[in-house]
Parts: C-alpha cells; structure tokens; sequence
C-alpha cells in the first residue's frame, strides 16, 4: 500500500542495497561487486540518488508552497492582520478619531524577562503602507522594536488595517500619526523627552510631512529607506524613478483606483517592486527554498506571511502620493499645501533627522533618501541657519527591506542609533555622516558599551554631492514628466473615468482583486486546490525515509552551475531593460519639441528649485541673532565649558559616543538636576553664539569665569581635557584651539593687587563675583567690575575698546601654561 501511495518508497526499496552499501551496512550479498561491475565510476549511483534528492525536494517544495497558500488566506481573513512578533494592545483606533483613519497605536508588549523603563524616552515605529501590511518593523527579535525593547524603552506601535475609511486622505494620516504620538507623550508624563520616531520606507515621507506641521511632538526621527527627492538619482540605478514617465503620468493610478470602484489594490505595488529583480522574484528565492529545503521552509514562511499581507489603499490617498511626490516631487521643494492653508515645509522641523539608506537599494538610493536635502538648502550655513541637524549613515551592500528587517543591520546599525538618541538630540545644527565602527579595547574601554561605536563626522555639500548626484538637466526632464501627467491626467478624466465609474461595481472590484496574478498565485496552491489533496501525505512519507544528496554529488553541483547561469541570464536582461528605459526616456523627455509643446523649453529657472524664506522667517532670524548678541557676555561657568567645548570639537574631524558619555556623567557636576531639554537648549545657544560672532564669543569668557577661583578654573580645564580625551588623542588643529582656551580661562584667574596701591573701603567689602556661579544671577556674573576692585582685570583692554583675538598666541611662553602663575593676579584680600 505504501509502494502505490508514494512511488518514491519503491524505488528506494529497490536501490535500498546501494545506499546501505555506501553506509557500510551492506545487506544484500554481493551488491557492492555487482554494482562496481556495471558502475565502475558511480555515475549512476550518483545519478538516482541525485534523482532521488531532487523527487523528494520537489515534494517538500510544493507542500511549502501550499502552507504559503493557506497562510495567506488564513492571513487576508484575520480583520486585523499583522506579522509583529510581540503582543501588543491598541491604544488609540484611528477610526475614533474626528478625521477617521484606519490607522492605529499599539502598546508594544514586552517579552517575559524584558524591563522596561519608564523614565526612559519613548520609541514609536511606523510601519510603510505600500502594499505590504503592517508588522514588519518588529517581527522578530532582531528588529527595530526588539532593539528598543532590550534597551529598557517604552515602545508604541503605528500601524493599519487592510481597508482605508471612506473618503480618507494622506493628510488625514498624517494627523492621525500627530494625534498618536501626542497621545504617547501624555503616557509619560515623568519624561520631558519628546519620542524617538522611526519611519521605515513610506512611512518616513508620512512622518516627515507631520514633523513640519507639528514638530513639538518629535524627538528625534530616523527615516529608513525613506524617499523624499524622488527626481534625484544616478544615472545607470534606480530605475523606478523613470516608472511615472513611461507610463505618460498618473493617469494609469487613476484607472487602476477606478477599476477597483474606488481603491487601490496594493498588490500592484508589490509587483512593481518584484519586476525590479526578476531574478530574486523568478527565481533566486525560489531555488534557495528548494535548494535549503530541509532548513529554510520556516524562514521562507515567516517572510512570505508579511510580503504576501497585500493591503488596499484608497484612490484619493495613491492619486495623491503619484502626483505630487513620485511624479510632481513637491515634498521636497515645500509646495505642497494642505486643505486649510497650511505649507508642508520640511525645514520647520525641528528634531535631528537621521536618514538611513544603502548603496545597495534600489528602491530607495542614496540620492532619493538625501536629495531633498540639497533641494531645500543652499549650503551647511543654510541648514545651520534653520536650527535643522541632519544625520545621514549609508550602508554599502544590504538590499531596501534589508534597512529595516536585516538582523545584522538592527544589531549593528539600529542599536546605536538607539543608544545614541540623546546624544543625537543635542549634537549642534549642521550636516553630519555616521558610521558604525568596531569598538576598541585599551584604557578607555570602559566607555564602550556595546560592541559598535558610533562616530559622527561634519561634512559639507560638496561632500554630499558626491552621493546625491545631482544633474540639472534631468530636472527639466522630470519637470516635463509633471506637466504631461497632469494632460493626460485631465484627458483620462474628461473622456474615460466618466464611463467606468458607470460601469464599474463593488462585486467586480472585488473579483478583479482576487484575479490579480500575485494573489492568484497563493490561493492556486492551498487548500482549496483539489489537486494539492494528497501533497501533506507524500510530504510526511518524505521527510520519514528523506535521503538527502550530498553537495559533492556531481549532478548537484551541475544544477548550482545551472542557477547560477539562469541568474546571470535573468540579470543580464534586467540591465538591458533598465538600460534601454533609461535611455528612452532621456531621449524622449529631452526633446526640445516635446519641453516647448509643454511650455518648458528654454525656461532659464531649475525646476526644482530651492524655495525662498518668508519675509516673516527673515525677520524672526534677525530677531534671533540680536537675542543671542545680547548672550554672549551673559552667563556662567556652564555657559563658558559648553561654549569651550564646542569651539574645540568644531574643529575635530569627527567625534563619537564617548565623549557625549562624558560630558553627560559631568553634567550632574556641573548643574545638578538639569533636563536633557535643557542641556540641549544649551548647546544650541552657545554654539549659535560661536557661529554669530566667535571672536566676541571666544574672548567673553574671562567674562564669564569672572570672580571664580584658581581652584575652579583648573576644575574646569581639568574636565574639558577628561572629555576631549575620550575619543583618543587631539589632532593638531584642535590641540591648537584648547590651547587658546587654556590662555582665555588663564585671564579669568583672579589677580593680585599692587602693594602700594591703598584699599579702598569698597573693596574691603565681600566682592560680589566671587559667589558661585550656580547662586549668583547670570547678569552680575556677567559683569568683571561687580567686585569694584582696585587692581586692573584682563579685560580692561575690552572695555575699552581693544578686542583680543581669540587665534593671537599667548603674551608669554610662561603664560600659556595652565599651571603657571606668571600672568596670574591673586584675589584681593580682606582687610
């Protein structure tokens, strides 16, 4: 009976002497000699048991494949399916809100053995809606979540349900993502730190919009393989920036929504993304599977659980995403406008942004995930200027859903951005590139807490170019996709959309989806099929009797040579086709016919412009600046370490974790009990006030060192040099900036009056600069002649007019030294 159900038991019956024999455990008399007789050089041997192998995979394959189907059904049934792999409950339902979304905040649950943290600061994931659902941010332990749970975080969960509400739009979306992350910082009220947010894909461009709108509901915000620039790219990569053009436009979404009575199936999204590697899609992921059959089936089936999860979106939402960011790119440049009058300016926002991208997406390129900074500001200045501090850390080789589900990427990348939010939170405004180094061992290995140190180096657009790329010829290109699209956008409308929400049900919508080849191809291989009845029964014969083939059977190793050549073959016509799309629509496009049919030919202006300040911005940073000029002699010890310490790590090629660490075990030293909030507020001020005038700013410091001690000052240097020496030995460019600092803190030393000069009665009295800097206030700390004393002070020369430049060498060798007391005057005494 067993030989007519699997026919794979008989010939194993048959050939049962062969296997034994090679085993050593030959039990048919004479079988190895009548085997050698007639099979010399065991080729065929090797040949059934390569036929063998292959019959056996070929069962366990497609009884996978069936799993796949009823999983994915099971999947589309479940009303609010997700693949997290942690239990959650919902906070907040989007469709309660006065703008009904089907979006909604979850509590993250953590797992037994995981504490949790409540002082620290909040960690919100957004999960992308682009045709997947929701879960893959944390469907594993190694995952964005599950970094920030084992941290000890708080985290929250945003994620959505299958179907859209009715009429509902992206800037619905987007306030319903504001009203979330409000409700989590009412959660924890202990903490004045706003949540770290992370937008994986489309949802980065989502977060983006919202942190322009109402950026004092963010902390800092990483985006992960985030599009914002979407005209930005290299030419030979990204092909799916030419989509929009070789469709003629949006017209096609438009068509594709009303087909589907008025939403958007997500799986054609899907099958955008898998034509980009029809190798991986065709073939590569396949063969793996049944290559690895034995070990890799649980894998393939929890991946599949989420890329198979197909949502739908509503036409107004996919019509409003087409047109003004894949094809008109208004989100970058500030031009769009919400329905109550509100520009989406990205420069509002008011967090450090982190972008994460990789050399090797494709979906995401580097140019697409950086373009829209070099969109928006003219130079670092520009960025500066807006109080704005952009991070940006390029992987080299993972592929896009390697950014946010790679376990090695979350280990590695994502926990440090984790660990280092605060110090990202307080890092001065600018422009940044991290990388992730190997820690190291010596006498500061103390300060390495995990395995991976992160460091942040100053760059320049110069330096940013090298990876945005951008052309301004391909703008007028991409300027006349825009205009084009909305023709045809408006023809589709005038003449065919009319007739086919006419004709157009809910029943064919619904039946159109479910013919759609991706979705058809899970349900063809489930249950429901038939024809798959007796797949499980063979499938457990199998794996009972399962004779695996070794890797160096020769015909195994002819059927990896043949992948290999199916994969090459297959990424070869990739290129030709990317190739020959490239090149269509830089000819067509670049037609100086079609641009001046489309009103763009010879127009002088770049299409992508950079937008202008408001009047009303130019006046607020002319208001700043003075506030700021009326700080720069006011304050005290604080104000002159932070101010010290930025002029010194100004000028360091790049600085890392570790002297944040220290700075921030010295904060409670300095200023016991000050917020992180506050600490921020502060080196951002003083490094505004650098930036303003550094020459003013760098000789105010005897200012406000005034009236403290030998003793203090040498504290004070003490503790610049203990945070300077944290990330190993100063260059010589810096070592050249302490060195003026240790001269400026020198002439704030108190000085020793002149024997024959008489003691006046006011300066018997208790000086007043000579009270603590923490218990005096900042305007009397501010004043060297508070005390009234008779001997002369250092910055006499400044009251009278004759700056000192903060970049002149010391008077004398002597009194450069911060242990010398040449130069020095000794505190008046009292009579």
């Amino acid at each position: 009976m067993n030989f007519l159900t699997n026919p794979l038991l008989a010939a194993t019956a048959i050939t049962d002497g062969w296997s034994k024999q090679q085993n050593g455990h030959s039990t048919l008399p004479g079988s190895a000699a009548l085997a050698s007789l007639f099979d010399p050089f065991g080729f065929g041997r090797a040949a059934f048991d390569y036929w063998r192998d292959s019959a056996e995979r070929s069962i366990l394959y497609l009884d996978v494949m069936r799993e796949r189907g009823n999983q994915y059904l099971e999947h589309m049934e479940q009303t609010k399916p997700n693949v997290l792999g942690f239990d959650t409950e919902v906070l907040v339902d989007g469709r309660t809100l006065p703008r009904p979304t089907n979006y909604e905040l979850l509590r993250v649950l953590p797992h037994e053995g995981t504490e949790i943290d409540q002082q620290k600061r909040p960690f919100v994931v957004v999960d992308p809606r682009a045709g997947h659902g929701p879960g893959i941010g944390g469907f594993k332990p190694d995952s964005e979540l599950g970094v920030a749970l084992k941290a000890g975080h708080p985290c929250y969960f945003i994620g959505f349900l299958p179907f859209p509400e009715p009429g509902q739009t992206v800037e619905d979306v987007v306030e319903s993502e504001v009203a979330f992350l409000r409700h989590v910082i009412e959660l924890h009220p202990e903490t004045s730190e706003k949540p770290m947010v992370v937008g994986n894909c489309q949802a980065g461009w989502q977060l983006m919009m919202a942190a322009a709108l109402e950026p004092d509901v963010f902390g800092p915000i990483l985006i992960a393989g985030a599009p914002l620039s979407y005209w930005a790219g290299e030419h030979g990569k990204a092909p799916m920036r030419y989509t929009g053009g070789m469709a003629g436009g949006s017209w096609i979404t438009a068509l594709t929504s009303d087909i589907g009575n008025g939403q958007f199936d997500g799986a054609w999204l899907v099958q955008n993304f898998e034509r980009l590697n029809p190798a991986n899609t065709h073939w590569k992921k396949q063969y793996h599977l049944y290559d690895n059959i034995d070990t890799e089936a649980g894998r393939y089936l929890e991946f599949e659980r989420w890329w198979g999860g197909h949502v739908v979106l509503g036409g107004e939402e996919i019509q409003y995403i087409v047109d003004n960011l894949f094809i008109g790119n208004r989100l970058s440049t500030a031009q769009l406008v919400t329905h109550d009058g509100r520009r989406i300016d990205l420069r509002n926002v008011r967090s450090p942004v982190v972008v994460f991208c990789s050399r090797g997406d494709d979906i995401t390129p580097p140019p697409q995930a950086l373009g829209w900074v070099r969109d928006l500001y003219e130079d670092v200045d520009d960025i500066v200027a807006n109080e704005q501090t952009i991070v940006y850390c390029m992987h080299d080789t993972t592929g896009h859903l390697g950014i946010f589900v790679s376990g090695s990427v979350s280990r590695k990348e994502h926990t440090e951005f984790t660990a280092n939010m605060d110090y990202i939170d307080v890092l001065p405004p600018g422009l940044y590139e991290t990388s992730v180094t190997k820690a190291g061992t010596g006498e500061d290995a103390e300060l390495y807490e995990r395995d991976y140190l992160l460091e942040f180096t100053p760059r320049n657009f110069e330096e940013l170019d090298q990876e945005v790329k951008h052309k301004p010829e391909d703008d007028r290109r991409f300027a006349t996709v825009a205009r084009i699209s909305e023709i045809n956008l408006g023809m589709y409308r005038l003449f065919l959309q009319p007739w086919l929400k006419a004709t157009m049900t809910p029943e064919a919508a619904r039946w159109i989806r479910r013919m759609h080849p991706i979705r058809l191809g899970y349900k063809l291989l489930s249950d429901r099929n038939p024809l798959s009845v007796p797949l499980p029964v063979m499938a457990d014969a199998v794996r009972k009797n399962r004779h695996p083939v070794s890797q160096d059977n020769v015909f195994k190793t002819f059927e990896s040579m043949g992948s290999d050549q199916l994969v090459a073959s297959l990424n070869a016509m990739r290129d030709l086709r990317d190739a020959n799309t490239e090149k269509m629509f830089m000819d067509i496009y670049g037609q100086p016919l079609l641009q001046a049919a489309v009103g763009l030919h010879g127009d002088a202006h770049v299409h992508r412009r950079r937008p202008g300040a408001e009047p009303e911005r130019r006046r607020f940073v002319e208001q700043r600046q003075e506030e700021l000029r009326a700080k720069i002699a006011s304050g005290g010890a604080h104000e002159a370490v932070m101010r010290s310490l930025i002029y010194v790590l100004g000028g360091a090629p790049a600085t890392d974790e570790r002297n944040f660490k220290r700075l921030r075990a010295s904060r409670a030293e300095l200023e016991p009990g000050i917020q992180l909030s506050e600490f921020k507020r502060l080196v951002r001020e003083q490094f505004f006030i650098l930036k303003l005038d550094r020459e003013k700013a760098l000789n105010s410091l005897p200012t406000l060192l005034a009236g403290h001690t030998n003793d203090d000052i040498d504290g004070y240097l003490s503790h610049l040099e203990h945070v300077f020496a944290a990330s190993g030995e100063l260059s010589e460019h810096t070592a050249e900036r302490f060195e003026q600092i240790k001269a400026l803190f020198d002439k704030a030393r108190p000085s020793k009056p002149a024997t024959s000069q008489p003691v006046t009665e006011e300066a018997s009295a208790e000086p007043t600069a000579a009270k603590p800097a923490a218990t005096r206030p900042a305007e009397t700390a501010a004043k060297p002649d508070a005390a009234k004393t008779t001997s002369k002070t250092p910055t006499d020369t400044e009251q009278k007019g004759e700056k000192t430049s903060a970049t002149n060498e010391p008077a004398s060798e002597e009194s450069a030294k911060p242990g010398s007391d040449t130069g020095r005057r000794k505190a008046p005494r009292k009579r």
